[in-house]
């Protein structure tokens, strides 16, 4: 029945001359999520609309749910296409549509008719009124309602013509790659595949550093992330995930520095290699998984002297929110039940039993004085031997 989807976007309508070039990243992001998709799909943009066409056999429920990753959708409408053959054959598939899509209803309706093309011989409100009076015929048990109807039937006339009466919720946004890129502290917790989906859906480009630490950590940690790394791409598109070794580092300050300080020293070299690897990337930012107060780590003075090593803006978009609510989303992009796997990341493994809270930043500079003498070339070895792997 359906050959076709209109993709209605929010955001981009509200952009001025430049708005093509958002439409043009909106219609390659869906190419490119439909492409392991089962069908032929043509793409096209027209008339500040942008139409999905089929072409012969598809897998419909398997389309629908590739554009709903899409960032940039606000719904998807899946559209019967019908040539103009005149008035009686419209009303008599419009009729059709009706009872296929609300059997036995007993909803209330609209006619939304709207006509792009002004040598239709008919004008909007004749057609509303002609093609609800087809529906009340056939369909006695439904009634009109202008103001709140239930199902808000919408006939399109352009050079073909488009009936549609029900809207998918799209994941909303921007289309990715319209607005830089940045480089994400991906861990195997819940937080930060959250938090780098959240940035991918204002239109960021994202790449990942994973700090690994065996034997600390196992191979099976380290898949884990991974596992995460697809999930968030089937939204935020392909990463290139950077995997650091960061054992000798870990044991280097567990070594020198006081263990209630581990923590903050930790989080600040992680923060410098993720730097690294944001300019190797072309990356103007950084992506953590933080919230205030959530840990030790995440005090507004911890934060504090986490952000002073960094040269570069350090995006937190989880910043104000609550444990259940992170939680909510991770469900809802379906990478909550692989962060729970029992599988520990280097943030776990070297943890103080009392970590400071209120950490004062003079006197972490002078803890990491214990650490000039091999810290620089540590970090060096750390960034020349991480393995990156491409992650779709």
């Amino acid at each position: 029945m359906f050959k076709a989807f209109l993709i209605k976007y929010a955001e981009i309508g509200i952009k001025g001359k430049n708005r093509y070039l958002f439409e043009e990243a909106l219609v390659n992001q869906i190419r490119y999520a439909l492409r392991n998709v089962e069908g032929t799909f043509k793409v096209t943009r027209e008339q500040g609309r942008i139409y999905v066409f089929t072409e012969g056999e598809f897998d419909y429920d398997e389309t629908v749910e590739a554009l709903k990753t899409v960032f940039g959708i606000s719904g998807i409408c899946p559209v019967v296409v019908l040539e103009d053959e005149g008035f009686e054959k419209l009303a008599g598939e419009v009729v059709s549509y009706v009872q296929h899509m609300y059997p036995d209803s007993h909803a209330t309706f609209k006619v939304h008719a709207r006509r792009a093309r002004k040598t239709y011989p008919m004008d909007s409100m004749e057609l509303n009124c002609e093609l609800g009076g087809r529906i009340l015929d056939v369909c006695p048990d439904m009634k009109v309602d202008v103001h709140k109807p239930e199902i808000l039937l919408t006939v399109e006339i352009r050079k073909a013509i488009y009936v549609y009466s029900e809207t998918i919720p799209g994941p909303g946004g921007m289309p990715v790659g319209t607005n830089g890129s940045a480089m994400l502290l991906l861990s195997g917790g819940i937080d930060s595949p959250v938090a780098g989906y959240m940035i991918a859906k204002r239109g960021v480009k994202i790449d990942a550093v994973y700090f690994h630490a065996p034997p600390y950590t196992s191979e099976r940690a380290k898949q884990k992330v991974v596992d995460l790394a697809k999930l968030v791409a089937r939204y935020s598109g392909p990463i290139r995930l950077h995997v650091v070794n960061f054992t000798e580092i870990q044991l280097y300050i567990y070594d020198q520095c006081p263990h209630d300080e581990l923590t903050i020293i930790m989080r600040r070299y992680m923060m410098k290699i993720a730097e690294s690897f944001a300019h190797q990337d072309g990356a103007l930012g950084l992506i953590t998984g933080e919230s205030i107060g959530q840990v030790a780590s995440q005090t507004i003075q911890s934060l504090a002297c986490t952000n002073e090593v960094c040269t570069m803006p350090v995006f937190r978009p989880l910043i104000g929110f609550d444990k259940q609510e992170i939680v909510d989303i991770a469900l809802k992009i379906n990478t909550y039940e692989t962060s729970i796997l029992p599988f520990e990341d280097c943030c776990t493994i070297f943890v103080a039993k009392h970590p400071v809270t209120k950490p004062n930043l003079n006197i972490i500079k002078r803890s990491e004085k214990h650490l000039e003498e091999k810290i620089d070339e540590m970090m060096e070895t750390a960034v020349s031997t991480a393995e990156t792997i491409e992650v779709e």
